[in-house]
C-alpha cells in the first residue's frame, strides 16, 4: 500500500490550484475527447461546476466570461470548443508588464524633504506682496525646524537663507533681510513638549486596566 501512495510533488502541475485537482482532470478529459460535440457538452458541464465552486463571484460582472477564460487557461489553451466569448491569447496573458516609473528625486538637502521644494515652487508663482512674503518666511521657518530635527543643535538664519536661495534657483533672496526667523530654542522647545506629551499619553495607556 505504501508503494501506491502518490505525492503532490509527483503529480501533474495545477495551472489554477484554486479549482483543485479534480477540475483539472475534468479539463484534461474534455481536451482529449475525439469530437467537438462531446467537448462542447463536457465544457459546459465543467463551467457549471466551476461556477458552483465560486458562488461569491456570481454578482461580479462578466462572471461567465471569466470562467471560460480560466477553462482555456487550465487546458493550456489546447481545448477546442465553441465558446460564447473570444478565446484568450497566451501571448497577452504571459506578457510582462512594463516597469513602473518611480519619481527619482535627489534633492541637494535631503533633510528638508521633497515637500519643501514643492512649496518653494508654489511661492515662486505668486505675485510679490504681503501674502508671498508671509509664505516665504513660513517656508524658511519650516526649513529651520527641519534642519534642527536633523542637526539637533543650532543653525544661523543666514544658512537657511542661503539654502532657500539655492533651492529656489535664486528667485527667493532673503540674504539681506533684517527680519529674524523663529529662535532655535523655541522650535526645539515645541518639539520637546510634543514628545513629552506623547510619552505621557503612552504611559497612561500602559497603566490602564484592561477587562
Amino acid at each position: 500500500m505504501i508503494e501506491q501512495l502518490e505525492y503532490n510533488t509527483e503529480r501533474e502541475h495545477l495551472i489554477i490550484p484554486e479549482y483543485g485537482r479534480h477540475i483539472q482532470k475534468m479539463v484534461n478529459y474534455a481536451t482529449n475527447l475525439p469530437t467537438k460535440e462531446e467537448r462542447n457538452k463536457v465544457a459546459k458541464a465543467i463551467i457549471a461546476v466551476m461556477g458552483n465552486l465560486q458562488p461569491h463571484l456570481r454578482d461580479v460582472p462578466d462572471f461567465q466570461h471569466k470562467l471560460w477564460d480560466q477553462l482555456f487557461i487550465m487546458s493550456d489553451f489546447k481545448l477546442d470548443v465553441d465558446s460564447p466569448y473570444d478565446k484568450p491569447e497566451r501571448e497577452i496573458l504571459e506578457a510582462r508588464p512594463e516597469p513602473l516609473r518611480y519619481p527619482q528625486n535627489h534633492p541637494k538637502y535631503r533633510f528638508y524633504g521633497n515637500n519643501i521644494k514643492t512649496m518653494i515652487d508654489v511661492a515662486n508663482t505668486w505675485e510679490d506682496g504681503e501674502m508671498k512674503e508671509a509664505l516665504v518666511y513660513t517656508i524658511a521657518n519650516h526649513m529651520k525646524k527641519c534642519f534642527l530635527n536633523w542637526n539637533k543643535d543650532t543653525v544661523e538664519d543666514s544658512v537657511i537663507f542661503q539654502h532657500l536661495f539655492e533651492l529656489s534657483d535664486g528667485k527667493i533672496n532673503l540674504k539681506n533681510s533684517t527680519e529674524d526667523l523663529t529662535d532655535s530654542s523655541s522650535l526645539m522647545k515645541t518639539k520637546r513638549k510634543f514628545n513629552k506629551n506623547t510619552k505621557t499619553k503612552k504611559g497612561h495607556n500602559r497603566n490602564r486596566k484592561r477587562y
